[in-house]
């Protein structure tokens, strides 16, 4: 007899992670292979991080923190708000989902843009919430039209600045033209995983919202710029309203010990920050005039990764690619993501897509 199970979520694909380099290797019998698929930096870990880890380790028979008083503490005096404004989650991933648990009742409305983060619609529809996309306009978050799409039903709108996959930023006078016309029944939420990598003096201040007391959430994470991808801990800033009610499902020791001793060290590396920072500003630039050169046109990113449109079949282009040992992300149709690695990754991938798209 055939399983039963609610049709929301039998509708549902599951989230295919990016290959690991290991298992691409043992698969093609090929070495040394380069994974530029996820996002991740390039540079590892922040090394205060990593210091801390073993003293971490040696109290893993105790349950963590579940409060995360030190992780909080120290956030909320980064950004000036209280311990109460913030929450932790298992990467901001777990978030959107507590947030769509918390606030979707079944047939309720989430707001979001047509090529964005994946994980939105997935957890509304596991929710039981009803996904609206709303197109991109040359691969923007169109938000006046976001806007116009809010309903009396309308509880969550996805604003992912940078957006993940394009790269591309909503400036603050799009977002205050937003905010205008958002009800006080609409959460808005800001995903903002690649703020740190923004160098445009137009990026948006979301906490200034938040210090408004509407009814906002920016999401933040330690797994790109400060490269604990692997510990998955990501946090959100909110009003102590809604921390309380997110707590409220949120599962007690869902940030583990390694993940807040490793996060509390890496928020006070500063010297890792400029440098993955630094890296990035200086090779975004190459492989962007790169791709130029083999005439294809990248997205303008914000962030550490690239958006393209490879004019023919991009999945046979993924495919192809992973052949050459490099792996990257085929979002859909012709178009690619690349993450910005090191160096001689970068020139590796060029070499191998300039090889490809000869053939």
């Amino acid at each position: 007899m055939p399983l039963k199970v609610h049709p929301d979520i039998a509708s549902l694909s599951p989230y295919v992670p990016g290959k690991p380099v290991e298992e691409l290797e043992r698969e093609l019998g090929i070495a040394k292979a380069i994974k530029l698929a996820s996002n991740e930096n390039p540079l590892g870990p922040s090394p205060k991080a990593v210091s801390v880890l073993d003293h971490a380790a040696r109290t893993l028979h105790r349950y963590p923190d579940g409060g995360a008083h030190a992780l909080r503490a120290a956030l909320a005096q980064r950004f000036k708000v209280t311990p109460d404004h913030v929450i932790l989650g298992n990467g901001s991933d777990e978030l959107i989902g507590l947030l769509a648990r918390t606030f979707l009742a079944p047939g309720d409305e989430a707001v979001m843009a047509s090529q964005t983060f994946v994980i939105y619609k997935m957890e509304v529809t596991a929710a039981h919430g009803v996904p609206v996309v709303v197109p991109m306009q040359d691969w923007r978050h169109d938000l006046p039209a976001m806007a116009r799409a809010i309903t009396n039903r309308t509880k969550l709108l996805f604003v992912c600045n940078p957006n993940n996959p394009t790269g591309t930023m909503v400036t603050a006078p799009d977002v205050e033209a937003l905010m205008a016309h958002v009800p006080d029944h609409t959460v808005v939420v800001f995903d903002e995983a690649y703020y740190e990598y923004v160098r445009d003096q137009e990026f948006p201040d979301s906490l200034r919202y938040v210090n408004q007391n509407r009814p906002v959430i920016t999401l933040r994470t330690f797994s790109k710029i400060y490269g604990l991808a692997g510990l998955r801990i990501g946090y959100g800033i909110t009003t102590p309203e809604m921390t309380d009610y997110l707590n409220r499902i949120r599962p007690p020791f869902n940030a583990n010990s390694m993940a807040q001793a490793a996060a509390l060290a890496a928020l006070d590396d500063e010297h890792h920050l400029r440098a993955s920072r630094s890296l990035n500003e200086t090779e975004r630039p190459l492989v962007e005039d790169g791709l130029r050169r083999l005439g294809l046109r990248p997205v303008p990113s914000q962030t550490n990764f690239l958006f393209f449109n490879v004019g023919r079949d991009g999945r046979e282009v993924f495919d192809a690619l992973l052949r050459e040992g490099v792996i990257v992300r085929h979002i859909e149709g012709p178009m690619i993501r690349v993450t910005i690695g090191l160096p001689e990754e970068n020139r590796r991938f060029l070499a191998a897509l300039t090889s490809i798209l000869g053939r």
